[in-house]
């Protein structure tokens, strides 16, 4: 026995939008001016009232104890109800497994379904996670890439040619993180059907989904192909809408035998997710969604701000996002060309000069299965976000 690490912890990659938050975090610490487009995070305080009850739990001894492993009664229920108003889909209580942040609801839902040398269909660009989400449970991700000329949208099509008879599942994300991009109800449903017709399982992350733009509206897959919810996953939590990701609460709905083994494996895993976390998670998606609003509404300001910014800057042409907080730009213009005496061969080579020379920082496409694209979060205050394209576009001109 020669290997320390085990083959499938050893293929895992670093989490490169994290990476990429944390060092321009490391710089700013040491005194540099960085801007940061790489964190997918709210630059806003999580609202007072859910602050609030998660003071007043920490004060109620119950929380001071162990909870069901699958997470508080109270708060299944209250995600049962948030589904249905949101969403349109009628789930039990039972059939949510609270987890510690949407990753674990992500690994939750990979390791409950994939064995061995199942495939998995990949939209691409994907999110960092899903890649090694798959491959640490010995699924194999197959990617089906889609670029900005088709709007970051896969097709039925696409998906057909990509199916082989070890297709297990699909992963679905709308509105997409990294790109923007949000389906409509016509697509969605399109491939809901092909979902069912060929017995493939969706899991598909709704994290984003208040975070559309310019009067579109987010449907839910399995609201819309209702027959698929013996197959389907539904992926969520509160850290995007609500401006609370370090409070590490999401959660898994799904069929209840798959929700009760995941929770089962949970329960040996890390069991209850913080009892006080979960009450902040209560107050957040059972109260009112004033907050969410005036948040979307900064984020459509900061949206437009920077796809209009983008697109001025010579060898950069970026869609308009849809959803989420991400601008997706092509950055293809840029690559072989020589900026400032140096020789830029790729967006990862670009953006480690960009980091260098101009202290802005943006997450290169080759962490999310697209090189030549790069990913902005416009999840950052406006001034700063006007600050940090102005150097990117005097670094490049």
């Amino acid at each position: 026995m020669t290997n320390r690490i085990s083959a499938a912890v050893s293929q895992i990659a670093e989490s490169a939008t994290l990476a990429v938050d944390s060092k321009a975090k490391s710089m700013r610490a040491a005194g540099e001016n960085v801007v940061g487009f790489g964190a997918g995070e709210p630059d806003f305080p999580t609202p007072k009232h859910i602050v609030d009850a998660a003071v007043a739990a920490c004060g109620i001894a119950q929380n001071h104890r162990y909870s069901p492993a699958g997470g508080l009664g109270v708060l299944k229920d209250a995600l049962a109800e948030k589904t249905f108003r949101d969403s349109g889909l009628s789930l039990e209580p039972s059939q949510f497994l609270v987890t510690n942040g949407g990753k674990q609801a992500v690994f939750n839902t990979m390791m409950t379904l994939l064995d061995p040398g199942d495939e998995v269909l990949l939209p691409a660009p994907y999110w960092t996670t899903y890649p090694e989400a798959i491959r640490m449970f010995g699924g194999i991700p197959v990617e089906v890439f889609a670029g900005a000329d088709q709007g970051f949208r896969v097709t039925v099509d696409q998906l057909e040619k990509a199916r082989t008879p070890q297709t297990k599942v699909m992963v679905f994300v709308s509105p997409s993180n990294p790109t923007g991009a949000v389906y409509d109800h016509d697509e969605i449903e399109a491939i809901g059907k092909w979902a069912l017709d060929n017995q493939v399982w969706v899991v598909t992350d709704e994290i984003y989904e208040h975070l559309v733009y310019d009067g579109r509206k987010n449907y839910s897959l399995p609201a819309l192909v209702p027959k698929i919810a013996d197959r389907c996953i539904v992926l969520n939590g509160v850290a995007k809408t609500y401006a609370m990701t370090g409070w590490r609460v999401g959660w898994m709905a799904g069929p209840t035998d798959v929700i009760k083994a995941a929770t089962n494996m949970q329960s040996h895993a890390t069991s209850n997710v913080c009892n006080v976390a979960q009450a902040a998670a209560l107050a957040a998606v059972s109260g009112s969604l004033e907050d969410v609003a005036m948040m979307r509404s900064a984020f459509d300001e900061r949206r437009i701000m920077i796809h209009k910014m983008l697109n001025e800057i010579p060898g950069v042409e970026c869609l308009e996002p849809e959803g989420a907080f991400y601008a997706f730009p092509s950055m293809e213009g840029l690559i072989g060309r020589s900026i400032g005496g140096r020789e830029i061969s790729s967006t990862l080579d670009l953006a480690s000069f960009v980091l260098e020379e101009a202290k802005v920082a943006f997450v290169p496409g080759e962490a999310f299965g697209a090189p030549g694209y790069a990913r902005f979060s416009f999840a950052l205050g406006l001034e700063d976000l006007v600050d940090g394209v102005s150097r990117l576009a005097k670094l490049v001109a």
